[in-house]
């Protein structure tokens, strides 16, 4: 089977952080503990185009194209800039695939729980439930 039919369908994750070597290992992380799956088409949008740190709404913007299998696409931040750059690409309205939802979620835990629940086949909603679920994660 082909590389993109066994991606058909699935919910695409993008990790738009501050630093492009911070998403890179976000998204080799949680594609990691998803037990090396790499079907789960997610993609790093860190930094600048200049490779600064910073964000980048044609960065966000290419990563969504790139893992946009037509299942919609999860999008995870880190920190302020992130969420306020993906909003206002949201707003827009043509910059992101249909169906892209920005997720309440912390960037780590997040992703994980993000790309696990995605290689299972689940729907955007869960991808996204899965996601925020991450914040009741104890560690104490």
């Amino acid at each position: 089977m082909s590389e993109a039919k066994k991606d058909e369908g699935l919910v695409g994750v993008v990790l738009v952080s501050h630093s492009a070597q911070v998403a890179a290992s976000v998204a080799e992380l949680a594609q990691g503990l998803a037990g090396g799956s790499t079907t789960v088409p997610v993609a790093p949008a860190g930094g600048t185009e200049g490779g600064e740190l910073g964000t980048s709404s044609e960065l966000i913007a290419a990563a969504a194209a790139s893992v946009d299998r037509g299942a919609g696409v999860a999008v995870l931040t880190d920190l302020g800039s992130a969420v306020l750059t993906v909003k206002a690409l949201l707003a827009e309205g043509d910059e992101l695939p249909d169906n892209t939802r920005l997720v309440d979620a912390p960037f780590v835990e997040g992703a994980v729980a993000a790309v696990v629940t995605a290689a299972a086949g689940a729907d955007l909603a869960a991808v996204e439930a899965a996601a925020a679920e991450a914040y009741t994660y104890r560690k104490v």
